[in-house]
């Protein structure tokens, strides 16, 4: 069956996030000539609105740091990391993705990236072997956004936190109050931000320094992006839908365009973070798209246009989960939970959870995770103690005086306690653990006694019960003026402060199967020709695990830039 277009290029990529672009300098250094269709008016997907970092085992970046690492050390933990056997954790694809992690990294920095070394963002579970406390992640230099010029208004990025500050230092920001490097990083914002007073200077970090310069480098390789021009329908060459995906329909302009792929479709699309009816059947009970900060395109329908090919997918259940806390009407509080413009931007709460004098519960009053641990192993087991009780979600933050003195909590300084917060019921204050535990409705008697216990960690700096300090990720967002456990702080100095916690994430961790060459796969192994894709639509590599800080963002970018090579025909670099 010949399919007529009304335009074709050789590699068409839907949406925008880093592994398209990645995917598409690839394509055009590979003679091909690549389109990246987005459906939002703005450009860099999920990575965009991230906080900016890779996680690439043995990248050349972190050796010219003098960090030791090797593949078979990052193959060490990889393995001990990702204990999850799944059709998207398969040997293949683990071994392609730490052996074409460094190439990439490589062949980006050729094109222009400038890459930083996340020096002590620790992996994850450090502690198991292979594991580096000095860390595998990268951010990317600070980037001033008025270099894309007419493109500059078309940037995606996160509408809360927007301050030029590189995303391995929100720890030592949030030290003010308490360390020298606290205030020292502090003054170097303030005089960045007086100097872009003064220069004009629009400098973005996290994930926006990502997004921003990697559109600038597709821009100037003259890499064509249509942006407001959603896919409607994957076309497939043949009489069934076994045949060959050849392109796609977008509608562009109000027109309906078919557009031809001559060596395949990339998806770079996101997850379904925000699309209510998925993860009604999908997720993990309860669960909101209210919850999420995914971007605001994380909305599934490419994922089920692949599954309406006969795509296989795995890890439905599992998203990048990051707590956040939310009001009495399941709301962000306000001031601070939502952006200029009305859009709720639910709190975060990763690195203040680490900090001291606070403490995790259930509405039993008990402890289940080290709250200054992996976040995404947090949401799992919030969820794993909900199915187990009834009584986790939502679970409570129980905090002293002290952690409100000392450390901000999401938009509030250290040493704010926002009257509104009050009033709303956002945050409950009381004068004893007993009025707390009355006014929260958190079972006493538990609150009680796992206060006492969790105060007699403190005091030997040991957690007997979920290991919170143990680890060299714990301790790189604590505050080490406490000792004699930087994460650990006794719950005792009132007033004491609760807030509700609820299962929030960045984004939805499944998707459709691929194999190691990026490949989409049927229930049956097949590969369904033609189709190819990487991101958060995926069944990740790194499965029910996060292993270290950018393990989607750096398989997403690892998996374009394999994918676009196998577009081209290179199998000899994809095998």
């Amino acid at each position: 069956m010949t399919t007529s277009f009304d335009e074709t290029f050789d590699l068409v990529i839907v949406g925008s996030g880093g592994g398209s672009m990645c995917a598409a300098l690839v394509a055009k250094e590979r003679g091909l000539k690549p389109l990246i269709v987005e459906k939002q008016p703005l450009v860099g997907g999920s990575t965009g609105f991230s906080g900016g970092v890779w996680w690439i085992p043995d990248n050349p970046v972190m050796k010219r740091a003098g960090v030791d690492d090797s593949p078979e050390r990052a193959r060490r933990y990889f393995d001990a990391a990702v204990t999850y056997d799944g059709p998207g954790t398969t040997p293949a694809r683990r071994e392609a993705f730490l052996r074409h992690g460094p190439r990439m990294i490589e062949f980006l920095e050729r094109a222009g990236m400038k890459f930083v070394y996340a020096d002590g963002w620790s992996d994850y579970y450090d502690d198991l072997p292979g594991g580096e406390p000095r860390g595998r992640s990268l951010i990317a230099e600070l980037f001033d956004t008025r270099e894309l010029g007419d493109w500059e208004p078309r940037l995606s990025r996160y509408k809360g936190f927007a301050m030029p500050v590189p995303s391995d230092q929100f720890t030592d920001l949030m030290l003010v109050r308490r360390t020298m490097k606290g205030k020292r990083r502090a003054a170097a914002l303030a005089w960045r931000l007086l100097k872009g007073k003064v220069t004009g200077a629009r400098l973005a970090g996290a994930g926006a320094a990502i997004q921003g310069r990697m559109l600038q480098i597709a821009l100037r390789e003259q890499i064509p992006v249509w942006t407001e021009s959603p896919v409607t329908q994957l076309i497939v060459d043949g009489a069934n839908a076994h045949g060959r995906v050849a392109g796609v329909i977008v509608e562009r302009d109000g027109k309906a365009l078919r557009i031809g792929a001559r060596h395949g479709v990339l998806l770079n699309v996101g997850g379904f973070a925000r699309n209510a009816a998925m993860r009604e059947r999908f997720h993990p009970r309860p669960s909101s798209a209210e919850w999420t900060n995914a971007n605001p395109g994380d909305t599934g329908e490419v994922i089920e246009m692949a599954m309406a090919l006969g795509a296989a997918v795995d890890c439905m259940d599992e998203a990048w989960w990051v707590v956040t806390s939310l009001g009495p009407d399941g709301k962000p509080p306000r001031p601070g939970g939502y952006a200029a413009d009305g859009t709720p931007l639910p709190f975060m709460h990763h690195i203040d959870l680490s900090m001291p004098y606070s403490i995790m519960v259930d509405q039993l009053g008990e402890r289940f995770c080290d709250e200054a641990g992996a976040y995404m192993e947090i949401g799992q087991r919030m969820y794993r103690r909900q199915q187990a009780t009834g009584r986790a979600v939502p679970s409570w933050v129980v905090m002293d005086s002290r952690q409100r003195d000392y450390y901000p909590w999401g938009t509030a300084a250290p040493g704010q306690v926002p009257k509104p917060w009050l009033d709303s019921g956002y945050l409950l204050q009381a004068g004893s653990i007993a009025e707390l535990a009355a006014k929260t409705r958190i079972d006493r008697a538990g609150l009680e006694r796992t206060i006492h216990r969790f105060n007699g960690f403190c005091g030997t700096g040991v957690d007997l019960d979920f290991g919170r300090g143990s680890r060299a990720f714990d301790r790189c967002h604590g505050d080490p003026t406490v000792t004699p456990n930087p994460n650990l702080g006794p719950i005792e100095k009132p007033p004491f402060y609760a807030v509700r916690m609820y299962p929030g994430d960045v984004g939805t961790a499944g998707g459709v199967v691929t194999d190691e060459h990026a490949c989409v796969l049927r229930a049956d192994g097949s590969v369904i020709e033609g189709l190819y894709a990487t991101g958060n639509c995926t069944a990740s590599v790194v499965g029910r695990c996060y292993p270290g800080a950018g393990a989607s963002i750096g398989a997403s970018f690892t998996f374009g830039f394999i994918a676009a090579h196998h577009a081209a025909g290179v199998e000899r670099e994809t095998a």
